[in-house]
């Protein structure tokens, strides 16, 4: 690299220096030509650049929103979800096999998605993905008004998850391959506009349980609808609306000069062939070679939600409140508040440079030790089936469960996003040897791993109910 490139990494956070020493024996295969170095350094100080542009920062907030909307208003509608299939057998199970629907389909269409994604389609795929999932959603407010067979609801409930899953997918890796063009600023931005939608998502489910709750009616008066209809019903139109607002967004962002300027940098780097065949073949190992470079990063970020979605919300959801006046709607609408917030602090606070870490090693252990946490909430308060006989809880205080669950978050948010901040910066990452045209990939790549591990965490929930349940997960 040339002294002007190391001067801009000299100039970063100290955290960075960790880093080059840690992983400075990496073998430096694959050597820059000068053309690509003066490419390398343009690209970094363009990002620094746009760092400031409080535009662009809020821009990919609205879009992280967007892109984890979907598993959101999903997850966060599990008591309306239960209600519609209460009585029947599949209630006990419909929240693991909702998450593994979803999750599994979110992950092969993101397969397809990866494979294909090109920097000159991403927008025209972003704003089809945001009409197909508003089109989706507002099918879930239409379900509200009516009363199908508990295994009629099943069904139209999995195909709208797999559905929402597919669009989800393409959303997901257009708007992550624009945002880490943008550099790590535009990642954490993005990653917080996520959780952030998950905290107003499930802000809007507890008010909404509060007042369902609030006044029950007198006895005699026939109840035209059930409170997890009213809470979910108002949820799905909120989120049906702010998918307007993420296309509004998007829009936007592609009308910024700091947007053009990225995007022709990158198409410089890209080196693109005229042929297909030979783009395709491209295209392949630039896959391969990234998912190995980064494989540190790429299982980190995997082994976070393999860690997460094993427990919640399939076994947190079974924790019963010790408060015998609290009802169930609301303190499962909370439990998914408070895991939220602690979720959203978590990546906020990547914002910071004394707080980040670019260590692959150091992310990796973060990310192991966040498999304590199974056993902690096994000790909880769970609500178990009467096969398997009484227990007594070790931590029985609603108090210390929310406190759980916001550490559960924070680090859930924490390392998931150092690992997407890392795995595709040019800059802090040594891995990549300064080839901007990988850039993209690795920032989809990491992302295809993190859904890697939301499929895989989910059906590990299906072995961790079998251990509290000590009965057949499938069928509850």
């Amino acid at each position: 690299m040339s002294v002007h490139y190391r001067s801009i990494i000299s100039e970063t956070d100290p955290l960075y220096q960790p880093v080059s020493q840690d992983e400075s024996h990496e073998p430096a295969d694959l050597q820059l030509g000068q053309e690509d170095e003066v490419l390398a350094e343009e690209f970094i100080a363009q990002e620094h650049a746009v760092t400031h542009d409080h535009r662009i920062g809020w821009i990919h907030f609205i879009l992280g929103c967007a892109v984890l909307l979907p598993w959101n208003v999903l997850i966060t509608a599990s008591p309306y979800f239960l209600s519609r299939v209460a009585g029947s057998s599949l209630k006990d199970t419909f929240s693991s096999y909702l998450s593994t629907t979803f999750t599994v389909a979110n992950f092969a269409f993101l397969a397809h998605a990866t494979a294909t994604e090109r920097q000159s389609t991403n927008s025209r795929r972003a704003l089809l993905s945001i009409a197909a999932l508003t089109i989706l959603t507002f099918m879930l407010i239409l379900s509200t008004y009516f009363h199908p067979s508990a295994r009629a609801f099943f069904a139209f409930a999995m195909l709208n998850a797999i559905a929402q899953a597919a669009a989800g997918s393409y959303l997901q890796t257009s708007i992550i391959a624009v945002a880490s063009l943008f550099g790590p600023t535009a990642l954490q931005a993005l990653m917080s506009g996520q959780a952030a939608i998950a905290v107003a998502v499930s802000g809007v489910e507890v008010v909404s349980a509060a007042i369902s709750l609030h006044n029950p009616p007198a006895p005699g008066i026939v109840v035209e609808s059930e409170p997890e209809e009213n809470s979910a019903f108002f949820f799905f139109a909120f989120s049906t609306l702010f998918y307007l607002v993420s296309a509004w967004a998007h829009i936007q962002l592609t009308r910024l000069p700091a947007y053009h300027d990225l995007m022709g940098r990158f198409s410089q780097a890209s080196h693109q062939t005229t042929a297909s065949e030979s783009t395709r073949e491209e295209k392949k190992s630039q896959i391969v070679r990234t998912f190995k470079a980064n494989m540190i990063f790429n299982f980190s970020v995997a082994y976070v939600f393999i860690t997460t979605l094993s427990v919640f919300p399939p076994i947190t959801i079974s924790v019963q409140s010790t408060n015998s006046e609290m009802h169930p709607l609301l303190f499962i609408a909370v439990h998914f508040f408070v895991f939220n917030v602690g979720d959203f602090f978590g990546r906020y606070i990547c914002q910071f440079e004394r707080v980040l870490v670019w260590s692959s090693k150091r992310i990796l252990l973060m990310s192991l030790a966040r498999t304590f946490f199974i056993p902690i909430f096994l000790m909880c308060n769970i609500q178990r089936s009467s096969t398997s006989g009484p227990s007594t809880a070790i931590i029985s205080s609603d108090v210390l469960f929310m406190l759980i669950l916001v550490a559960f978050g924070m680090t859930n948010g924490y390392v998931s996003s150092l690992c997407m901040m890392a795995a595709p910066s040019v800059e802090h990452n040594p891995r990549l040897k300064g080839r901007v045209e990988d850039v993209d990939v690795a920032a989809n790549v990491a992302s295809f791993c993190l859904v890697g591990g939301l499929a895989v965490g989910s059906f590990g929930s299906f072995a961790v109910r079998a251990a509290v349940c000590g009965c057949n997960p499938f069928i509850g």
